[in-house]
């Protein structure tokens, strides 16, 4: 898939917008950009799942429940959009059958003649292995490399977490290498495996093989 052109003028290209709807065994994938009222069911489902989520995250200071309150939002939410009004990073919330579901966001956007971000994801445990992550970086990539303009999408996940291994391979990247005690998750220093796929890789566009592959259909 070649990528689209976009305004070479606009501050932010591919932002704000939504994504999909695409259906998968879960349900319906929808993403949508973060809203301010968003504190209550985000907090919810990250205090609920600190099991399934704090091991896999990078370390931060403080515990869990005072990370992840519903106070503890606004700042995030006020953090990332104002990072999307200046174009350096795209954040949205995942929704299924139009309930908040989890969050994706390509970050540390670089233009100019590089025109390459990374991507990060967490969904709520209640639609792991349901195709709802896969989905939501088919949606999100395939957005980045059309109206967002870029060129490059990176991923970085601990060689145990194997069901997001299984996500990135699904959806299309590639493993370029190991970066050892890359980043401090669950307080020590892991090595992380580095995954990556450009425009030119994507052929049709990763929701396309998605659907043509029987893991998903348009809603």
């Amino acid at each position: 898939m070649q990528p689209a052109r976009y305004d070479l003028e606009s501050r932010h290209p591919g932002w704000p917008s939504h994504l999909g709807p695409l259906r998968v065994a879960a349900g319906t994938v929808e993403l949508r950009p973060i809203r301010l009222r968003d504190a209550g069911e985000w907090s919810r489902i990250r205090l609920r799942d600190q099991a399934h989520l704090e091991r896999w995250e990078p370390t931060s200071p403080g515990p869990w429940q005072e990370r992840n309150s519903f106070w503890s939002w606004p700042s995030q939410w006020l953090a990332l959009r104002g990072l999307a009004r200046r174009g350096q990073c795209l954040p949205y919330v995942i929704t299924v059958d139009g309930e908040f579901a989890g969050q994706i966001t390509v970050g540390n956007v670089i233009r100019a003649s590089l025109r390459s971000a990374w991507v990060g994801y967490w969904v709520s445990s209640t639609v792991v292995g349901g195709g709802v992550a896969t989905g939501s970086v088919a949606l999100v990539v395939d957005h980045a490399f059309g109206a967002a303009g870029l060129h490059r999408i990176e991923a970085t996940v601990r060689p145990e977490n194997e069901p997001s291994i299984r996500v990135l391979s699904k959806a299309g990247f590639r493993k370029e290498g190991l970066f050892q005690r890359y980043l401090d998750v669950a307080g020590d220093w892991r090595d992380h495996f580095c995954f990556a796929i450009t425009a030119e890789e994507t052929g049709p566009g990763l929701v396309r093989r998605l659907i043509d592959a029987g893991h998903a259909e348009r809603a």
